[in-house]
């Protein structure tokens, strides 16, 4: 027996219920443009941004572009878009119900998309029913997005600021010793410069041009310079280093402290959010086509099984010869 569902039978079926076949057609067409009509289907509306990120450090393996993705992404900056225009509301969420906060989540994600394209850029797409609030959004989260980094950075660079601070307090304290002592030094044994005071010291000590003086306050000051001259010429070394070490670190500090304060943005955008003239969900004439061809072929399928059941029915007839 040939099969019910090849394609002459198909053909043959398709003549021998044409008339089924147009109203089944016909009442699919009128009713996908129905269930597709705004009663149904609430019109949204596409604005979209392009951007590269900038004057930001990637984490551990993660390039810019990624990082930038996950901040998009982040529970603050959804929460602030929300808090902003009201998106329970707007989108007609009833906050008493038991499962507000997973059903705002899961609306979110279906309207804001955040995604890399293969070329390393953020690609940000919003669908909305109104065309101003899709573009309004992206510029919000864009705005948000800087904001999030910026105390990012803040906070990161301003523990740095911390530390250098304490640290730079610490090495000046050590400093402000260093130069107390060889003040005293100074006061009390008369050395403020071993190297040049002990040269000095020894002319007058030995004498020049093959004289001889040996003046009290020569010996005094040799004595000095014997008994605390190596300590005074530490001293001076360790300021020297100390001085080297505390202006290197200045610097450092300082362009932590730029750091810190700097206000960047943090997004090059590519081509800026729009408001959308035409909506871009949902695709009437799609739903129309496939309803339609889905709808045909079960038909088609119902009215072979139809004449299958019939053909099985029929009585057996044999000859006799």
């Amino acid at each position: 027996m040939d099969s019910f569902f090849n394609s002459k039978n198909i053909v043959e079926l398709t003549i021998k219920w044409k008339k089924q076949l147009v109203v089944v057609v016909v009442a699919a067409i009128l009713l996908s443009i129905l269930f597709s009509s705004p009663i149904f289907i609430t019109p949204l509306y596409k604005s979209n941004c392009m951007l590269y990120p900038s004057n930001i450090s990637p984490y551990s393996d993660e390039s810019e572009t990624e990082q930038s993705v996950q901040i998009f992404q982040s529970r603050d900056i959804r929460d602030t878009l929300v808090k902003k225009f009201d998106l329970a509301k707007h989108w007609g969420i009833d906050s008493s119900y038991k499962h507000f906060e997973s059903t705002l989540v899961w609306e979110y994600s279906q309207r804001v998309r955040i995604n890399k394209t293969p070329y390393g850029a953020v690609e940000i797409e919003i669908w909305d029913q109104e065309p101003i609030v899709a573009r309004d959004l992206i510029y919000a989260m864009l705005d948000a997005y800087n904001k999030k980094i910026r105390t990012m950075h803040k906070e990161k660079f301003g523990e740095v600021v911390l530390n250098y601070n304490y640290i730079m307090g610490i090495r000046k304290g050590y400093m402000d010793s260093l130069k107390g002592r060889a003040q005293e030094l100074g006061i009390k044994f008369g050395i403020l410069e071993y190297e040049s005071q002990t040269r000095e010291v020894m002319r007058a000590y030995l004498g020049t041009g093959g004289g001889s003086v040996r003046s009290a306050e020569a010996k005094a000051m040799k004595k000095n310079l014997e008994e605390k001259g190596g300590e005074m010429l530490m001293l001076s070394e360790m300021m020297r280093a100390e001085s080297e070490a505390y202006s290197t670190m200045k610097m450092d500090a300082d362009r932590a402290l730029l750091d810190y304060n700097r206000n960047y943005t943090y997004v090059n955008v590519l081509s800026k959010p729009f408001i959308p003239d035409k909506k871009g969900y949902p695709i009437r004439w799609l739903i129309v086509v496939f309803s339609t061809l889905a709808a045909f072929f079960m038909a088609i399928l119902i009215i072979g099984l139809i004449e299958r059941s019939k053909f099985r029915s029929l009585p057996i007839t044999t000859n006799e010869g």
